[in-house]
């Protein structure tokens, strides 16, 4: 009986030992999309400098994996932000609301394009539509133009899908299925190019679900690989493979632009003004979600929700349109500023 209550008084105290430890994490904690972490970072990093709080620890785990991190419940042992390339589904929303995490405010936070790179060797930048992009990294492509059969795709060379691209091998470094990134390149790019065969468009408006798997299907022949969450190490494999294409961020290209260039898509060039008009066809918002029940756990929470919104950061001349973030306009990002210092919390699961 002596040993069993000195055995429960060493527990006592050992969890004691590591609630104290667990209550002096003095560091915001963020995780989330490699897209945006390049942004959270230069937030951090100038937060730490300018503010009394700690630097915040920022993790590139891609969107899918952030928010699975986020949603897991509240507490200091779990991530206060969580950074995305895409917008919270419904189902994560509800995952989340399941595990306590019940007030959550969305940041919506500027633009980014998604580019088709490859390394610039004196050669033109490619130019393709959406359409040929999809029929060539779709998993099946229509048997005939009614859209009743489909094949796996055959086309092995650029030039199999049309006589004037390239006449080398279809190789293209991508993001995998956790990577918000993926999500928005398959909405935006698969599906608007499946959209652009007139019997796949027809077949969208009469079985929307059967038009979804197929024109979503990226192909696994080889063809496309997934090449991690990592945009930088898929600049540095196309700088290795003078043939192959990339799909990434803009702002990556931006940071490379002395070493690689971007396909011209639907007869648009991936660049900053074109991106922020929507004339890019492949364009789409990023996002940073805060745990608000963490403002008074984790000291500086609210203040670095301050950070990223102010001028100085994601404002028209900001540091980050340094970067490459292509800043909301004026009236827009003074609306999702407020309501992100106020910490306003979502009241339904995203549409």
């Amino acid at each position: 009986m002596k040993i069993t209550t000195h055995l429960a008084a060493l527990a006592a105290v050992l969890a004691l030992g590591a609630g104290a430890e667990a209550q002096q994490r003095d560091q915001i904690r963020i995780v989330g999309s490699s897209t945006v972490f390049p942004f959270s970072t230069a937030v951090a990093e100038s937060f730490g400098a300018k503010t009394r709080f700690s630097t915040p620890v920022v993790e590139s785990t891609g969107s899918g994996g952030g928010f699975r991190l986020f949603c897991a419940g509240v507490g200091l042992g779990q991530p206060d932000i969580t950074n995305a390339s895409r917008r919270m589904h419904a189902s994560e929303y509800e995952r989340c609301q399941a595990n306590g995490v019940r007030q959550i405010t969305e940041v919506r936070i500027g633009f980014d394009g998604i580019v088709l790179g490859s390394a610039d060797h004196g050669n033109p930048p490619l130019e393709l539509t959406l359409t040929q992009l999809w029929l060539a990294l779709a998993a099946e492509v229509p048997a005939d133009d009614t859209c009743t059969s489909f094949i796996a795709n055959p086309n092995n060379r650029w030039s199999d899908i049309d006589a004037s691209l390239p006449a080398q091998r279809i190789e293209v470094f991508g993001p995998p299925p956790t990577s918000g990134t993926r999500d928005a390149f398959v909405e935006l790019a698969m599906q608007g190019g499946a959209e652009g065969i007139a019997c796949m468009d027809a077949l969208k408006d009469s079985d929307s679900d059967r038009f979804e798997g197929i024109a979503s299907r990226i192909r696994e022949d080889g063809k496309w690989v997934d090449a991690g969450e990592n945009d930088n190490a898929i600049v540095q494999t196309l700088m290795n493979t003078p043939d192959a294409f990339g799909v990434f961020g803009f702002s990556f290209l931006d940071q490379n632009s002395d070493r690689l260039h971007g396909a011209i898509i639907n007869g648009v060039t991936p660049e900053f003004d074109d991106i922020a008009d929507g004339s890019y066809p492949v364009s789409r918002s990023l996002y940073f979600y805060v745990k608000n029940q963490h403002a008074d756990l984790v000291p500086g929470l609210a203040e670095y929700v301050g950070e990223f919104t102010s001028d100085d950061a994601w404002g028209e001349f900001g540091y980050l349109t340094d970067r490459g973030l292509i800043p909301l306009p004026d009236s827009e990002r003074e609306a999702v500023g407020e309501a992100a210092r106020s910490l306003t919390a979502m009241t339904q699961a995203p549409e």
